[in-house]
Formats: structure tokens, C-alpha cells, sequence
């Protein structure tokens, strides 16, 4: 278990036992998940909360005034609490953390596809389709995201294996089918 998760867990394997006794577990993941993402997308946000200059008050009160209307009392509990114990500055890999165990509790496969271009809804569908029959699960987690380096195609991670689909892909081993042959 890499050292973070060692200091992430205990907060994550609580939080989770208050939030499924208040059953509240799929709100507070669905929050949890829309902070992870506010919290990856702004530096300003994670250096303020990393800083040793702020004080543990103001971290609490500006944790307050930005998202007590958004977040559920239980979930507030919890980034007050990781401010007290100066654990804030670590949200990411708290939340992270409490997402991998949700979805290890409910048996949840996460699937990463990036496209070329957005794809439609049939497309989608198609690929969530033989996504399912690959896992063998219906509970699966598709996280879509366009990557227009890709050129055309699309790139498919389903745990450790990796479907490339990709335009760019086709061109990277074709050059290197070339290199090998020269």
C-alpha cells in the first residue's frame, strides 16, 4: 500500500461508515467527485489549503463559505476535520482514496475513453456495451474525455489493458514497424 493511502484510509474507511449509516454514501460520492475535480483544476485552491501560513480557522471558515451550500453536513465534517489535523492540503488523494474504496465495495470497473472528437450517443453506448462484456460486469464507470491529438479513433483503458483505436496510434506503430525494418 504506497505510504499516502496509509494516512488517507482511516479518514476514508470513517467517512464512508457515517455516510452509509446516514445513507448518504451515493450524495456524498457524487460530491466527492465534483470537488476532486474543482480541487485538480485550481491551484489556488490547493496551494491555499496546503499553506502552513493559513491559519486552521481560516482554512475551516473559507472551507465554509465555499461549499457548505453544495456539500452535505457529513462531508463538510470531514474537511473540517482533515483542516484541524493539517491534513487538508492532502484532499486530492483523500477523495481519490474514498472513490477507489466506494468503487472496490461496490465491485465498480472504471473505464477511461479518449476520443479524437465527442461522441454521440449511439457511439457511446456501442462502446459502453463491449466495454460491459469485456468486464464482465454490468457495474461499470465510464469516464469520457476528448483528446483531439488523437486525430481520429479512440483510446480505451479498462483497468491494465489498453485498447489504442487511435489514428495516432496506427501512425505511432507503423513508424515503428518502419524502424525495424530499415
Amino acid at each position: 500500500m504506497p505510504l499516502l493511502n496509509t494516512v488517507t484510509t482511516p479518514y476514508v474507511e470513517a467517512f464512508l461508515q457515517v455516510a452509509e449509516a446516514r445513507e448518504e454514501t451515493e450524495q456524498v460520492v457524487e460530491q466527492a467527485k465534483v470537488l476532486l475535480e474543482l480541487w485538480n483544476q485550481s491551484p489556488e485552491l490547493r496551494e491555499a489549503m496546503g499553506s502552513p501560513v493559513l491559519e486552521v480557522e481560516s482554512k475551516k471558515a473559507a472551507i465554509t463559505e465555499l461549499f457548505g451550500a453544495q456539500l452535505s453536513p457529513t462531508f463538510l465534517n470531514l474537511l473540517k476535520l482533515l483542516a484541524d489535523r493539517q491534513r487538508i492540503g492532502i484532499l486530492g488523494p483523500v477523495l481519490e482514496r474514498l472513490l477507489e474504496i466506494y468503487r472496490e465495495q461496490r465491485k465498480i470497473v472504471v473505464a477511461n475513453v479518449s476520443s479524437a472528437t465527442a461522441l454521440s450517443e449511439a457511439q457511446e453506448q456501442a462502446i459502453a456495451q463491449k466495454l460491459q462484456a469485456m468486464a464482465g460486469t454490468d457495474q461499470l464507470e465510464i469516464n469520457l474525455q476528448v483528446n483531439p491529438e488523437l486525430i481520429g479513433g479512440f483510446v480505451v483503458s479498462l483497468g491494465s489493458q489498453v485498447i489504442d483505436a487511435s489514428l495516432a496510434g496506427q501512425v505511432r506503430r507503423l513508424g515503428l514497424a518502419l524502424t525495424k525494418v530499415s
